[in-house]
């Protein structure tokens, strides 16, 4: 009986010291559960400021103790070390999550630039439009700077305004009128980030792009329009159609005349009537030359293969001479009937008339070839 007793006093005290046991468990799973992990090695930690010293800034992070920016994290943070007092709450980067003195070992600088990269990725969702100030220029494009990190602004990303409109595609040209644009300022938006290079990449298309296509949906093949010459160059002429739209007139478009300098022919602000031969993406290709009667289908009812014409010396290219028989219409005079350049521009000046004989009309690609021998072996044929 006793032995009973016994035992059901030794089940009672082990019952409650395992009731004690999973208690205290119970209480220190709730503990662990909630107290954070301690900080790993690249993570954001945040706190207040609770000391500054000649070379050390000493920031409260509980519950796991106290950060240090100190050495050369100390040094790389000098500038904004300089604007911090005790009791700020600042943002760093854990570089040591417990050094040799038992500090968490944090970075500012690093810290600073991951809550950049942040607000990158933030813009580039947002499409935060941007004003940066332009600080280089070289064959690629442009070099901006936004809250201290380089990026770069490609030439294909430009407005129609700041694009370097260049013949052939010349890159030293391209930079010449590139560096134009150094010192100011221009509106962009981040279109990438590589946080671990530390590139950004802008565009000044930006949104714009989208107004442009609807506004290029208004327009189709064919329409005729009026726009105003914004620009001038060697090629062609720059025509805005309205605001946000502009379209290109090459200088073979211009008129069914040969035309050597569109800017004798044009000024900036005039206005022109065009007509639309090409929609390509957000490219609008304009002419002028066809809203004006094809002096070549007028030209196949008068000439053909065979025929002797008289034909004015317009301009010399590597293939020889170009001859106008008349307004529009010029033929190639070949070189290889004179053996060498120095002699075809000896016997064939410019301005002067001669009689060719033609050799070849082709009306679907607007081509004449002319011959000065044929025409004066003619001529001696008719003496004999």
């Amino acid at each position: 009986m006793l032995e009973d007793q016994t035992a059901v006093v030794e089940n009672s005290d082990n019952a409650l010291e395992l009731k004690e046991k999973t208690k205290k468990d119970s209480l220190m799973g709730r503990l662990l559960n909630d107290t954070p992990n301690p900080p790993s090695v690249g993570d954001i930690v945040e706190g207040p400021v609770i000391a500054i010293d000649k070379n050390s800034v000493y920031v409260d992070l509980p519950p796991h103790g106290t950060g240090i920016i100190y050495g050369r994290e100390y040094i790389n943070a000098r500038d904004i070390i300089k604007k911090i007092n005790i009791g700020d709450n600042i943002a760093a980067k854990v570089v040591d999550p417990e050094n040799e003195n038992g500090y968490i070992e944090i970075s500012l600088k690093e810290a600073r630039q991951a809550l950049i990269w942040g607000e990158a990725e933030e813009a580039i969702k947002n499409k935060t439009p941007l004003e940066l100030q332009v600080v280089e220029a070289n064959k690629g494009g442009l070099i901006l700077v936004w809250q201290g990190i380089q990026g770069f602004l490609p030439a294909s990303q430009l407005k129609a305004e700041h694009y370097p409109r260049v013949l052939d595609g010349d890159k030293d040209k391209i930079l010449e009128e590139l560096r134009k644009l150094v010192g100011e300022k221009i509106t962009v938006n981040i279109i990438s980030v590589a946080p671990k290079e530390g590139k950004l990449i802008f565009s000044e298309k930006g949104t714009e792009q989208k107004d442009k296509e609807k506004i290029i949906g208004k327009y189709s093949l064919g329409d005729e329009v009026s726009g105003e010459v914004t620009g001038i160059v060697d090629f062609g002429i720059f025509v805005k159609l309205e605001e946000g739209l502009e379209g290109l007139v090459h200088i073979s478009e211009i008129d069914w005349s040969l035309v050597e300098n569109p800017r004798a022919l044009f000024k900036i602000g005039e206005r022109v009537k065009v007509k639309i031969i090409e929609i390509k993406e957000d490219k609008v290709s304009l002419s002028i030359k066809a809203l004006k009667e094809n002096p070549w289908v007028e030209a196949a009812n008068k000439y053909k293969k065979g025929d002797r014409v008289q034909g004015v010396i317009i301009k010399y290219n590597r293939h020889g001479a170009l001859a106008s028989i008349e307004e529009g219409i010029a033929g190639l005079v070949h070189i290889s009937e004179f053996g060498s350049e120095d002699k075809l521009r000896e016997i064939l000046e410019l301005g002067k008339s001669y009689d060719f004989v033609i050799t070849l009309f082709d009306l679907k690609e607007q081509k004449m070839a002319l011959s000065y021998q044929e025409a004066h072996k003619v001529a001696e044929e008719k003496k004999e």
